[in-house]
């Protein structure tokens, strides 16, 4: 039952999740919450350590839940899973497009217009959402401050880079301040 479970939790993962990995950190969310698999915490944990490591993030996660409810079986079932459909996904459209090639097609282009504002939507909210719960849930039960003090120290480092340099600043660099930040703060 967990293999059915896990196939078709990510294979819904794999299917709905437009807009890239932060857009499908909700939908993520949603399966992985929904069969018990990870708490909130572990997931936002697991969402971390997935970004800071190389590979998709949708990838990461469902190779690490699959792999901790059912083995390397599961792992490779609950990667499988998450990746056909954007694979099948791409062949059909590289097809589609080959065939259209040439064709002013107004639709597609409009399709693709409509697409985006939703997806920008939907990786604002769950950004929204984990500052929320990660930042600001500490500071009104006044519990911990640290995670909305280190939030506003990696926000302030990331835009004060661009500000000086004119640039952005490389994600790798970025993390790796933020581990060092929580290696100091949160000790070893």
């Amino acid at each position: 039952m967990i293999y059915l479970d896990l196939f078709i939790g990510f294979l819904k993962v794999g299917l709905f999740s437009f807009g890239g990995a932060y857009g499908a950190i909700p939908l993520i969310r949603d399966v992985v919450l929904h069969y018990g698999w990870m708490d909130e915490e572990a997931l936002v944990n697991m969402i971390a350590i997935s970004e800071s490591t190389p590979g998709p993030i949708m990838v990461n996660l469902a190779t690490y839940v699959g792999c901790s409810k059912a083995g390397v079986p599961g792992g490779i079932l609950a990667t499988l899973a998450v990746v056909s459909p954007a694979f099948l996904f791409i062949i059909l459209l590289v097809t589609l497009f080959n065939r259209l090639a040439g064709q002013k097609k107004k639709w597609m282009k409009a399709a693709f217009n409509g697409i985006k504002p939703c997806i920008i939507g939907i990786i604002l909210a769950m950004g929204v959402s984990m500052i929320g719960k990660n930042c600001m849930t500490p500071v009104l039960n006044e519990k911990d401050i640290l995670p909305t003090v280190l939030t506003i120290v990696l926000a302030t480092v990331y835009f004060g880079f661009r500000k000086i340099y004119k640039k952005k600043m490389s994600p790798i660099v970025l993390i790796l301040i933020a581990a060092f930040t929580g290696i100091v703060v949160y000790g070893i």
